[in-house]
């Protein structure tokens, strides 16, 4: 067991011939017993200080290990973010892709239901063409007939005749 002021303070020493001065002795006891009082509050004092650094570093050390935990989790969490962003782009590509061929293919159909209505139409207008061509050509050939040449030789007063030549000409 260690030494203390007290036992310092107590020690008696035995009397020889030819001993040391009593009061020397005693004072230098007395400076012993204040440097060994100030080292013992020196290394309370020192022990109380390692227990609060003790105690923080404790704290230091558990911030830091959940910050590592968290930079962990971060990093899980930025991959997992990153994979979900790179199937979700995936996904939307291929909509993309998806839509645009519905798209080309409707209008490839609509290209082509126009094209036949465009091809229907100029048949029609051939068609069209060549009936109002017999139209015309018929209306020029009765223009042209001789049956009007002989009304304009008809006199006017003679009803009864140009009547007869109606009816002539309209049966």
């Amino acid at each position: 067991m260690p030494l203390t002021p007290l036992d310092i303070h107590n020690k008696e020493f035995t009397r020889g011939f030819r001993g040391f001065d009593e009061d020397e002795v005693n004072e230098f006891l007395d400076q012993v017993i204040k440097d060994y009082e100030m080292v013992i509050r020196q290394r309370k004092e020192l022990e109380r200080e390692v227990d609060q650094l003790n105690e923080r570093l404790g704290h230091f050390n558990n911030i830091e290990t959940t910050l590592n935990k968290s930079i962990l989790v971060a990093q899980e969490t930025a991959e997992e973010v990153k994979t979900n962003a790179n199937k979700e782009s995936k996904l939307i590509i291929k909509e993309a892709e998806k839509n645009a061929d519905r798209i080309i293919n409707e209008a490839l159909q609509k290209s082509r239901s126009v094209a036949v209505e465009v091809e229907d139409m100029k048949k029609q207008a051939k068609v069209f063409k060549m009936r109002l061509r017999m139209l015309v050509e018929a209306q020029v050939d009765m223009i042209d007939n001789d049956d009007w040449d002989h009304l304009f030789d008809t006199k006017i007063d003679d009803k009864e005749e140009v009547e007869k030549e109606l009816a002539r000409h309209n049966s």
